[in-house]
């Protein structure tokens, strides 16, 4: 019996100051880990990110930590952290590969979330696709097109690929060319549409709308019209534009060439 306590007596010696002090390292650790959650919260929050990205990050790095502090407690105590480690490193490595595109989403989730090359409203072209943002998801991304159909881009390979923004100045140029005869008058056809540019309701005067002989094409002489409108109002002025331009083309009797087709007849 007296051994049996000495021996207890020596393991409570040798092993208190180790338990006390992996309690304090656990304790501090903890109370560490939980002053870097929430400064990466606020981070996050001055940059904007998605709130549920901001959570899932929160949480990531949060057990990342934790796991981190646990092994450092466990070598504390005198545990062998070599297979702790071994075994970290194995399960991750799977994990890894089994959600190799799962995580290359999410890393590309987080870089639309960061650098903010487009926002919830914006309209994109990406990936073939173009739409209106409508959510911004951890994996994907979802666009809705002119026609109402919703498509959902990975947003890992949207994060690695082009992606033209159409909204994210406030001001467009819309470009458009048209052809006329060549028994047209220059000067005469120039006036015509620039006055059909200098009306159109949507036209900003700054940068000044222009119109200048583009192409002597093969059957027409081309005009290029560029006038600048607000991003929001490029397609109603496109349209009034391409209407307009018709009916003013008409009335001052300017054609526009369009192929002809030639019947020949056969003698019988």
């Amino acid at each position: 019996m007296e051994q049996n306590i000495i021996k207890i007596k020596n393991l409570l010696f040798e092993y208190a100051p180790k338990v006390v002090s992996a309690l304090v390292i656990l304790i501090i650790g903890l109370w560490i880990i939980g002053i870097l959650t929430r400064t990466a919260k606020k981070i996050m929050e001055k940059r904007d990110l998605d709130v549920s990205l901001r959570g899932f990050l929160s949480s990531l790095i949060g057990w990342a930590l934790k796991i981190f502090l646990f092994v450092t407690v466990a070598g504390q105590l005198g545990v062998e952290t070599t297979s702790f480690a071994a075994i970290i490193a194995a399960a991750g490595l799977a994990i890894g590969m089994a959600l190799q595109g799962s995580l290359s989403n999410f890393a590309g989730g987080a870089l639309i979330m960061v650098f903010r090359p487009f926002k919830v409203g914006d309209y994109i072209e990406a990936q073939g696709e173009q739409g209106v943002v409508k959510d911004i998801q951890i994996f994907t991304t979802k666009i809705n097109t002119v026609d109402n159909k919703e498509v959902i881009l990975p947003n890992g390979a949207l994060s690695n690929g082009n992606i033209i923004n159409y909204s994210s100045e406030e001001k467009r140029r819309v470009d458009i060319t048209f052809g006329v005869s060549y028994d047209a008058d220059i000067k005469q056809t120039k006036e015509v549409l620039s006055k059909v540019i200098n009306n159109t309701p949507y036209t900003i005067n700054d940068p000044a709308p222009a119109v200048m002989v583009g192409e002597l094409a093969d059957s027409s002489v081309n005009f290029i019209t560029r006038t600048w409108v607000k991003s929001a109002d490029y397609w109603d002025a496109y349209f009034y534009i391409m209407e307009n331009m018709k009916i003013a083309l008409d009335e001052a009797g300017i054609e526009i060439p369009y192929p002809h087709s030639v019947e020949i007849q056969k003698e019988g």
